[in-house]
């Protein structure tokens, strides 16, 4: 194993560790990925039947855009073969896909026109970035629903699909994580606010993109990010390395 794709193994199972911890895991189901190879012809995705926090850096399978296993003991769950596969060949920014069902985000795909609204500061740096699938098609179980869902994400970051979850996409572990996370503490916030039954705020139209614009200066964000939660982990739960 290369010094390279060890290290991504430890970022992958680092995420997924600490996405268990925020409650985002959903049983042994959904899945991250993160693509070794520029054209996402192989890339690196949790075992079926681990939970995450289970996982560790080795447990994690790398695989082709065939299906064959090339490195690890485990098997590719279905949906996360046909989704992660179509998407890193699709999109070629998407180097790091992350597929949850986490919670509040999940409201909002459940809701009939649930879109993220822009009313909150968390929400405004995902303005202009976020695609919405308003079709569900079952599970994905082929090539083709596969390929529907990296054309509905796009060339944008994030994909709301309908009655099913999200799909955040980045250029690596620590971007697509930092994205996740604050994009569940968002529609946490909007869920919220909806719950108590009062008008959400309307922001200005240009405030809303000069916002976004600010936040996207923050280039160092996602690496600090995610270098702290490693810390915690190496401290709380070296394991994962292993």
């Amino acid at each position: 194993m290369s010094a390279d794709i060890r290290q991504l193994r430890v970022d992958l199972a680092a995420a997924l560790r600490w996405a268990a911890r925020l409650g985002l895991s959903e049983g042994i189901c959904n899945h991250f990925s993160l693509a070794v190879d520029d054209k996402g012809e192989r890339f690196l995705v949790n075992p079926w039947g681990w939970h995450w926090s289970e996982l560790t850096a080795s447990s994690l399978v790398l695989c082709n855009a065939q299906g064959k296993v090339l490195e690890g003991d485990n098997q590719v769950e279905p949906t996360a073969f046909y989704i992660h596969s179509r998407i890193h060949l699709k999109a070629p920014h998407a180097r790091c896909v992350m597929h949850t069902h986490m919670p509040y985000a999940l409201a909002l795909c459940t809701a009939e026109g649930g879109r993220l609204e822009m009313c909150e500061q968390n929400a405004l740096r995902f303005y202009d970035r976020i695609s919405y699938d308003d079709s569900y098609n079952g599970v994905a179980l082929s090539d083709a629903e596969g390929d529907r869902i990296a054309a509905a994400l796009g060339n944008r970051s994030i994909a709301f699909l309908a009655s099913h979850g999200v799909v955040v996409a980045g250029p690596s572990v620590a971007a697509a994580f930092d994205d996740l996370y604050y994009l569940e503490r968002a529609c946490t916030a909007q869920v919220l606010a909806r719950s108590t039954g009062l008008p959400l705020r309307r922001l200005d139209s240009g405030m809303v993109a000069a916002t976004a614009r600010q936040m996207e200066r923050e280039h160092d964000q996602g690496e600090r990010h995610f270098a702290a939660l490693k810390r915690i982990l190496d401290r709380e739960e070296p394991d994962y390395r292993n």
